[in-house]
Order: structure tokens, then sequence, then C-alpha cells
């Protein structure tokens, strides 16, 4: 019997991102929510939460009053009890500032088994918090998983890489990234919505849990305009064919 943590990350939701015409970024109107990816990771963790006899405890670091209410989003989404991490310099924070608080966190719970993350950061796609926590926490770390099997107290793993799959085999407990394969994360009901607001919502404070500067800062963000190159191919197919390679080839591309 042991519990599962699922870290997800609050992020700006991108359909809501504006770019001005000196290509700066307006986000004053954007919704947040939480991640694509670590909504395949909750949904995991809460169905291998029951088959190990214990708890889906959702865990996430931010600022201000917004991550409190993402809580309850990833509570209607199956998860037992949420954990987060409040602190005023989350905002713009790198993977390490993020796996330490994270990390920190766990350290404070009992009996857990299992930490789940989604394979990467719908903002950032860093890949980096993962492998991080199970550092500095010393337990094993499995990236890229598509699939698992729990055999007590060990975990056999299908990883999907580029161009091969690979099975690993650790001793729990142990931190694993999932790809959005491994769970497709269904829309909550009204039911399970309304469940949410009655769970356990714990509060840690940043600062009583481990001193972290982060060494990141942002000195600009704007976004990009592509030129295209407006080619039009006429002809036949053969002749369409032709064109489109010589036309890589004066790019380079071929």
């Amino acid at each position: 019997m042991g519990n599962v943590i699922v870290c997800y990350k609050r992020v700006i939701d991108e359909s809501d991102i504006q770019v001005n015409a000196d290509m700066t970024i307006d986000i004053s109107k954007a919704n947040q929510k939480i991640g694509a990816y670590d909504l395949n990771a909750i949904q995991y963790g809460s169905e291998t939460a029951r088959i190990l006899g214990g708890k889906s405890i959702g865990l996430t670091f931010g600022a201000g009053k917004e991550i409190k209410a993402t809580s309850k989003d990833a509570m209607s989404r199956g998860l037992d009890e949420t954990i987060y991490v409040n602190a005023d310099t989350a905002k713009g924070t790198d993977g390490l500032v993020t796996a330490e608080m994270l990390a920190a966190a766990v350290q404070q719970t009992k009996d857990t088994l299992l930490i789940i993350c989604g394979e990467g950061a719908n903002d950032t796609y860093a890949r980096q918090v993962p492998s991080r926590i199970g550092a500095i926490l010393d337990w094993p770390v499995v990236t890229a998983v598509a699939a698992m099997e729990l055999d007590g107290g060990i975990a056999v793993m299908t990883r999907k890489l580029e161009n091969t799959v690979e099975k690993v085999r650790v001793s729990l407990p142990a931190v694993i990234s999932v790809l959005p394969e491994i769970a497709p994360a269904p829309v909550p009901g009204l039911r399970a919505i309304m469940a949410a607001g009655k769970k356990p919502v714990t509060e840690l404070d940043a600062g009583q849990l481990v001193s972290v500067e982060n060494g990141v800062t942002e000195l600009s963000a704007k976004g990009y305009k592509m030129d295209r190159k407006n080619i039009l191919l006429d002809g036949g197919l053969e002749n369409q064919v032709k064109g489109l390679v010589a036309a890589l080839k004066k790019e380079g591309v071929l």
C-alpha cells in the first residue's frame, strides 16, 4: 500500500496569448490552466493509486490565489487531495528551483511510492523537473513512459523513444514522466467538480521548506513572424514534384 504524488503545473492558455504589432507578447487577458501533458499524468496517477491501495495526491508550486483554484480543477479529475507550495517568487523560476521545492514537499509526505510527472510542461517543455526531483531524493527516474506494470515493490515500464521501445525494471519508490498516450484525460463531470470542493487542500510555505534562489532572469519575450515564399507549383503531379525538389534544393534543405 502506498501513495502516488502527481506533479502538475499551471500554465497560460496558449489560445489567449496575443502578439502585438511590435511583436511584444500580451498575456494580460490570458486565462491559466493545468498543462495538457499534466492532465494525462493526473488521470494515470489516480488510476495507479487505486491499484496500489493508496491515495493520489496532487503537488504544484506557484504564487497567488489562482494556484489554489487550480487545485480544485486537479481534484475534479480524480485526485484525492492536493498540496501546493506557495511562493511569491515562483513566477519565472527554472527547473532547478521548481524541483527543489517539489522534492522538499515530497519529503513532508508519508508512504509515497511513486511520483508521476507529465513528459514536459506546456510552456517550456524543458523536461528537467522529473530527473532533478529523482536526483534530489536519490530515487530511480524513468522518462517517456508509455505503459507500466506493477509487481509488488517492482515496476516494469515501457519507454517509447524516437527509434525504439525499451523495457525498464525499477524498484519503488521511483519518479516517472509519462507520455500523453498512457491515459487519456476525460473532461470532469458536474458531480466530480462539486465533489472536488470537499477534498483536502494543503498549503506549504516555500520559505519554510528550502531556501533556493532563482538563477534565471527573463530579459524579453517576443513573438515571431514567418515570411512565406508564396511559390505556386503548376502543371501535372510530376512537374509539381520536380518543382518542389528544385525549390527545396535552392533553399538548401536538400
